[in-house]
């Protein structure tokens, strides 16, 4: 359940973030009689999200076993490509993302309505549709229906009531601790949902090696208990992991949490400008 609060946690403030800040540029612009518009936007990337959660579902449910597995394998790993990528577009364009969504505003309002609901679909969407694959994947990955779509509702609404109050004013946090914090935590997760991945295309046969185990510690940490349950549904981990899943852990994780911590072109050419 953390894992998938932190992924709506995640994604929602950046969500809330954005609708903030369209909110507030355009309350102060002047232009407080287009606020319904944006919001009509924001509800049709909400639908669309939901909508595409359920195709998922729906189709998964239509397949053969070996289908579902492929299908799962195929869309987890697409699922970390699209969080990895998130990832560090948020720590790359935070500092301007600002001045950026106010300009597109301003080509928005200078194009008419269609514009503006497009500007706050796209803005608001792209979350919601990495949010939506991401917690049908912990489904599938852990095997619980409720348990994924509850912690994901519980961030999702901590950053709804967060992104209110950084609205208001009523609140200040350091947005790139945050960011820097609760990045690294979801490329743990993230390496978890690609072991994952991997395991599910050995199920299915696309790829060898399903009974190579690496280790199996199944006695001391039973899948069936209160940490293995915590650690199947925080990190993904599995008691009894193989080689290709081991190896698709370490091949992610150690080379995307080093580009991760190292300093960014913009911060490290910075003193040379002075």
């Amino acid at each position: 359940m953390f894992a998938n609060y932190l992924i709506g946690l995640r994604e929602g403030l950046e969500a809330s973030l954005v609708v903030g800040i369209l909110v507030a540029y355009l309350v102060k612009s002047g232009h407080r009689d287009r606020l319904p518009v944006v919001w009509a936007g924001v509800l049709l990337a909400v639908l669309l999200s939901l909508a595409f959660g359920a195709v998922l579902t729906f189709t998964s449910s239509r397949m053969s076993f070996q289908a579902q597995e492929a299908f799962g394998g195929i869309l987890s790993i697409v699922a970390v490509g699209f969080v990895t990528w998130m990832i560090f577009w948020m720590r790359r364009t935070a500092r301007f993302l600002k001045s950026e969504l106010q300009g597109r505003l301003d080509a928005a309002l200078a194009m008419g309505t269609m514009a503006l609901i497009l500007t706050a679909f796209i803005a608001v969407g792209r979350e919601g549709l990495e949010t939506a694959l991401f917690i049908w994947t912990a489904i599938q990955a852990t095997g619980q229906n409720t348990e994924p779509v509850i912690g994901a509702a519980l961030g999702l609404l901590t950053s709804v009531v967060l992104g209110y109050l950084l609205y208001r004013g009523a609140v200040r946090i350091n947005l790139a601790t945050f960011f820097t914090w609760t990045g690294a935590g979801l490329v743990i997760v993230a390496a978890g949902v690609f072991s994952y991945g991997v395991h599910d295309l050995q199920e299915a046969g696309i790829l060898p090696g399903l009974d190579s185990l690496a280790f199996d510690v199944s006695h001391a940490i039973p899948p069936s208990s209160w940490y293995g349950t915590l650690l199947k549904g925080t990190v993904n981990f599995s008691p009894a992991s193989t080689w290709w899943q081991v190896a698709a852990w370490l091949a992610y994780v150690v080379p995307v949490m080093t580009l991760f911590f190292l300093p960014s072109r913009s911060r490290a050419t910075a003193p040379a400008g002075r």
